[in-house]
């Protein structure tokens, strides 16, 4: 049962990945590690929920919003890291596609996940973030 469910997260991270790059979509990544995860918590008066897993995958590093993701909404919601409890600017690196569901996002190569201990919903208009995820 756990290679199943494995085999459809790989397939899913695949087909996501190479959506949102422009690849062609690939056979499930076989060497794919969840190098880091946690769970949202709303900052700000927002309500964020779900997880989040760091993948590192043949291809670089993505980030996986889980199944449960959700946020309540806000203007021009982006992704990106932090630690010590404060998002660093240098690592925003996209725009989020929807405010819930699973969603599969590639991670720039010059962002070393390693490096952080959180992984934010920010909001780049107000410069505040809306949901914060505590990284293992």
């Amino acid at each position: 049962m756990f290679k199943k469910i494995a085999f459809t997260l790989l397939a899913i991270i695949a087909f996501n990945t190479a959506a949102l790059t422009g690849a062609s979509a690939a056979p499930a990544d076989a060497v794919s590690t969840t190098v880091k995860s946690g769970s949202f918590e709303g900052r700000n008066d927002h309500v964020t929920t779900g997880g989040v897993s760091i993948v590192k995958t043949s291809s670089g590093y993505v980030a996986v919003l889980e199944g449960d993701f959700s946020l309540d909404g806000a203007p021009a919601p982006t992704l990106g890291f932090g630690k010590n409890g404060k998002f660093d600017e240098k690592t925003e690196f996209t725009k989020l596609g929807s405010i819930s569901g699973l969603q599969v996002y590639q991670i720039p190569g010059n962002i070393n996940p390693s490096n952080f201990t959180e992984f934010y919903v920010w909001c780049s208009d107000f410069e505040v973030s809306l949901g914060v995820a505590a990284l293992n």
